[in-house]
Parts: structure tokens; C-alpha cells; sequence
């Protein structure tokens, strides 16, 4: 019985058989099955949420056990959509789960979408969140974000009753931004970031509480403090269909091969980081003065780019397509690998 398995939370007069109804007929997206997600998944189940689903193309490593609890060492290399899944539908079998072992991009993003009622950002990527926030203006639905920086994370609410989205906070993404893997990060920060989330969810559906609009919450786990910074709602009519299809076309990815040679390689990291270009052809632009420096790039070639890890080629991609280069391709290999693979082909 629906009453037996959520009788504290209807117990509550914000909740009640009505608001168990609602939350039963809710569908939420989660983007990211990592830290955030499995700090939000659980709790989303357990409170009755009909209908979960959960998109992430990536598998699990170990490194990944430390904050994300859904997953054990039995789980290495297995997709983290599917497994979290899983793993939650035994325990909450009221809750029907939808697993997506693929990335979100501009080709399946409005389609699923238009699946659900709201959109969680669990990501650990600046262009996802941008992808969420864009996509979620075209199909008008509402989606609650979360960022962690080391021992601070941020919450908000956007595209709610005519709220401000996520471009009124920051119009365009920032050059340069450290992932949790770059910059580090507790379990306990991920945890509570995701419940955060989780409740803005809640008070999203019931509607009750204050909702996080228009407004951020910033929270220091080290000194306990908290913050608001409030913003002003900004229409975003230049989010359109038009628009939308080509910002985030599909990057064109490539194999290093030594057919490639008759391209230029360019290679935006900064300008410290090992190892060192090995390629003859090889040009060094660091992605935060890319734009300013588009003249060092010759239009009439192939330009193949590379990073360390492949974030910023593809932030780069973006760039030069939006500068009109046409024939760009983002190279599937790091510089370790290129390097590597140059002395088998080179």
C-alpha cells in the first residue's frame, strides 16, 4: 500500500495523499549518473517519484567508488545509467527507471526532454550545462542545477514560472574550469549538493517552500556558510531551433593516423602542460586565448585538435565553427596518446 511504504512523508501537511499523488505522477530526468547522481537518485526513488531516468554514456572506474555509493568494485567498466538503475529497482520498485547509456547531446536532447516534467544537471561539464539550460528553454521545462568546487558547492532553479535560466547567471561559459577530478573533491560535498538538489525537486512538485529562484545558494562546507546571490531574469530569445541545432551539431571526431598529415594539428592546452608536441605540423593555442588569436590558423586545411583529456578540443570545436572553419575535427586520442602512436606511424 502507497500509505504503508511513505506514511511519514504523508504524515507531513505540505505532503499528504495529494502530494504522494503528485509526486507518483512526476517524471525527472537526471543528467549525470556520477557524484550528483548518487546523491540525488536515491532519495528521489524513495520519496515515490513515478518515473526516473537516468542518462550517462560513461562506465564505472574506481575512482569513482569514493562518491558515487551506487556502485562496488563488481561493477567496474559497466555502464553507470544502467547499473544505477538496476540496482534502485529492486529496492524501489514503485518507481519505474529508464536507464540512457549514452551522453546527452544536441541530437537526443529535446527529444528526451519532451519525455519529462523536469531536469536535474548532475553533470561535471560546463557545455552540459549549457546543453540542459538551452535545451530546457526550447521545450519550456524547468531543471535544477548543481556545481561543486573543491569544499563549495551551488544550487539553483531555472525556467520555473517565467525564473530566470541559467544564462542569466553566466551569459557565456568560462574559458578555462577544473573539473572534480582536476580540482578535487570530498564525498560528503557531493553528497550534500545532490540532496539539495533532490529538495528543490520536491518543492518543485508539491509546490511548497521557497524555491531556489532567481537565485543562487552558494555553501562553504568548510566554514558552514551560506550565501545567496540574487540575478535578474533575462529573456533568452536567441535560443531557438536554428540556434540550438547548430551550437551543438555534432563534433566531428577523427582517428590520429599518419594519412593525417596534410592537416594542421592544434593543440590548446596551455602553454606548461606535458607532454610536449612531437608533430611537425602541430600549432599550440591555449583554448583561453583561442578566439584572439583565430589568425594563427590558416582557413584553406584540415585543423585536427587535441587537449589532455578532451574537453577543451571539443570547447575549441565550437569556437572555430562558430568563426566559420569548416573542415575541424576534434582528434579521439590525448597528447600522451598522439605522442605514443607517432612513433608507431610517424
Amino acid at each position: 500500500m502507497i500509505e504503508d511504504r511513505y506514511t511519514r512523508q504523508i504524515a507531513l501537511p505540505q505532503v499528504g495523499i495529494d502530494g504522494q499523488e503528485k509526486l507518483k505522477k512526476a517524471r525527472v530526468l537526471i543528467v549525470g549518473a556520477g557524484g550528483l547522481g548518487n546523491a540525488v537518485l536515491p532519495y528521489l526513488a524513495s520519496s515515490g517519484i513515478g518515473v526516473i531516468g537516468v542518462i550517462d554514456g560513461d562506465a564505472i572506474a574506481l575512482s569513482n567508488l569514493h562518491r558515487q555509493v551506487l556502485f562496488s568494485e563488481e561493477d567496474l567498466n559497466l555502464s553507470k545509467s544502467k547499473i544505477a538503475c538496476d540496482k534502485l529497482s529492486v529496492q524501489f520498485p514503485d518507481t519505474e527507471f529508464e536507464p540512457y547509456a549514452e551522453f546527452l547531446s544536441g541530437q537526443n536532447a529535446l527529444r528526451l526532454f519532451e519525455k519529462y516534467d523536469l531536469i536535474i544537471d548532475a553533470t561535471d561539464s560546463v557545455d552540459a550545462r549549457y546543453l540542459i539550460n538551452d535545451g530546457c528553454i526550447l521545450k519550456q521545462k524547468p531543471f535544477v542545477h548543481a556545481s561543486i568546487y573543491r569544499f563549495q558547492f551551488q544550487v539553483a532553479a531555472f525556467n520555473i514560472k517565467g525564473s530566470g535560466s541559467y544564462r542569466c547567471l553566466y551569459p557565456t561559459a568560462p574559458k578555462n574550469v577544473q573539473s572534480c577530478a582536476e580540482a578535487g573533491v570530498m564525498p560528503t560535498t557531493v553528497a550534500m549538493a545532490g540532496l539539495y538538489q533532490a529538495n528543490e525537486v520536491f518543492k518543485y512538485f508539491l509546490g511548497i517552500g521557497d524555491q531556489l529562484t532567481n537565485k543562487m545558494l552558494l555553501i562553504d562546507t568548510l566554514s558552514n556558510r551560506q550565501d545567496h546571490f540574487s540575478y535578474t531574469s533575462k529573456l533568452q530569445g536567441f535560443i531557438t531551433p536554428d540556434y540550438f541545432q547548430e551550437k551543438y551539431a555534432q563534433v566531428k571526431k577523427i582517428q590520429f593516423t599518419e594519412t593525417l598529415h596534410e592537416g594542421v594539428f592544434l593543440d590548446v592546452r596551455n602553454e606548461d602542460e606535458e607532454p610536449s608536441s612531437e608533430l611537425n605540423n602541430s600549432i599550440k593555442v591555449p583554448l583561453p586565448v583561442l578566439e584572439n588569436d583565430l589568425s594563427l590558423l590558416p582557413k584553406d586545411k584540415p585543423i585536427y585538435i587535441y587537449c589532455q583529456s578532451g574537453k577543451r578540443s571539443i570547447q575549441a570545436y565550437h569556437i572555430l565553427r562558430k568563426n566559420n572553419y569548416k573542415n575541424v575535427y576534434c582528434l579521439h586520442e590525448n597528447a600522451n596518446e598522439i605522442n605514443e602512436l607517432k612513433i608507431k606511424v610517424g
